[in-house]
């Protein structure tokens, strides 16, 4: 199959199936990677970052799963989290790991792609420069999330290593030339062990490489898998997409987010006197929700209304039709006063109704 992203590449069922019975690999495109480096990259993004910033990686010279885990790589843990303006709402969400043994190789950033110019100019105000830069490496790498039952045996078996948690480090990252610190090779890696919907290894690789990888994954057994597949299993198993359910007028309680995306033993970030007010003495008016539609036909953008009601109750920010479920499922933000397990009514108070679960 021809390498690059896709809706779908012409069997959708299929797709979704070896997701999540065999092996299948995504090119994404959602995704962006930063690199924040300098004298003290690590000190300064603390005070910008809600999760904690992990602590530098360590060398490993193998004896990694399947013991495939090759000389001189560096393996360390990968933190969720996200950055936020003063007044608690979102700028993006993140994962943070390291992309190298210190400060000069710096963290990288998962960024969602669509937040890339935000972040940037959020690090303009608040990211002191003669502490710590920050490097957009978008065209020169690239992401490709491979997934799946047998995903750790593809990725392992083409990649060299695929960590039970955390990420490793391959032959100094998959970046080349042009920085600073000269660090990363063409042919290096960074693979990292995904919190996603199914089990699931980020690939960071070099833009050149990634066409030569996406062969090698088809030939280790992975099928190629296209956005509507994967945005069908994220929404299956309840995760908000930045850009689709969270943006910049976000407040991530309302997200779910507090639990997974904080550290609430940390120091001070930006944002943080509004998260600790809405935890301790206050309370959002929105909460986002898993939404159950059997047959009906849901859009992103649909209101949901009490039954007989005038006034919304909630709104829709993703669909799927689910094999899993075997009806239209999706995600949307309903009023606190809805409390799961409910109904409301798609589009009007007497439209079908819409089941309301906790995700």
């Amino acid at each position: 199959m021809k390498p690059g992203p896709r809706r779908h590449y012409g069997d959708p069922a299929r797709e979704y199936r070896a997701a999540v019975q065999g092996c299948g690999v995504v090119w994404r495109e959602d995704r962006r990677l930063l690199r924040v480096y300098g004298r003290a990259p690590a000190q300064m993004l603390n005070g910008i970052l809600t999760c904690r910033v992990p602590e530098p990686p360590v060398g490993v010279g193998g004896g990694g799963e399947g013991g495939r885990e090759p000389g001189g790589a560096l393996a360390g843990d990968a933190v969720y989290g996200a950055i936020l303006t003063p007044r608690g709402r979102m700028v993006t969400d993140l994962a943070t790991l390291w992309l190298g043994a210190g400060g000069e190789e710096g963290l990288g950033l998962s960024v969602a792609t669509c937040g890339v110019e935000a972040v940037l100019g959020h690090f303009s105000r608040f990211l002191p420069p003669r502490l710590a830069r920050v490097e957009d490496l978008g065209d020169r790498t690239g992401l490709l999330t491979v997934l799946g039952p047998g995903a750790g045996d593809a990725v392992a078996a083409v990649f060299g290593v695929a960590p039970a948690d955390g990420f490793v480090l391959a032959d100094g990252g998959p970046w080349s030339g042009g920085s600073e610190a000269g660090c990363g090779s063409p042919d290096g890696v960074l693979v990292a062990r995904a919190v996603e919907q199914v089990p699931s290894w980020d690939v960071w690789l070099s833009a050149a490489g990634m066409e030569a990888a996406w062969d090698r994954l088809g030939q280790a057994g992975a099928v190629p898998v296209g956005r509507g597949a994967w945005d069908t299993l994220r929404v299956e198993a309840g995760y908000p997409a930045f850009g689709v359910d969270m943006d910049e007028t976000t407040i991530p309680v309302e997200a779910g987010l507090v639990d997974r995306a904080f550290d609430h033993g940390k120091g001070c970030y930006t944002g943080q006197e509004v998260i600790v007010r809405i935890r301790h003495r206050g309370r959002v008016n929105w909460h986002l929700r898993a939404l159950r539609f059997g047959e009906a036909a849901a859009r992103p953008g649909d209101e949901l209304f009490e039954a007989g009601g005038e006034k919304a109750r909630g709104r829709v920010t993703s669909v799927a039709q689910s094999p899993r479920f075997g009806q239209a499922v999706g995600l949307g933000y309903v009023r606190r006063e809805v409390e799961p397990p409910a109904a409301l009514r798609l589009g009007s108070g007497s439209g079908p109704e819409v089941g309301i679960l906790h995700r």
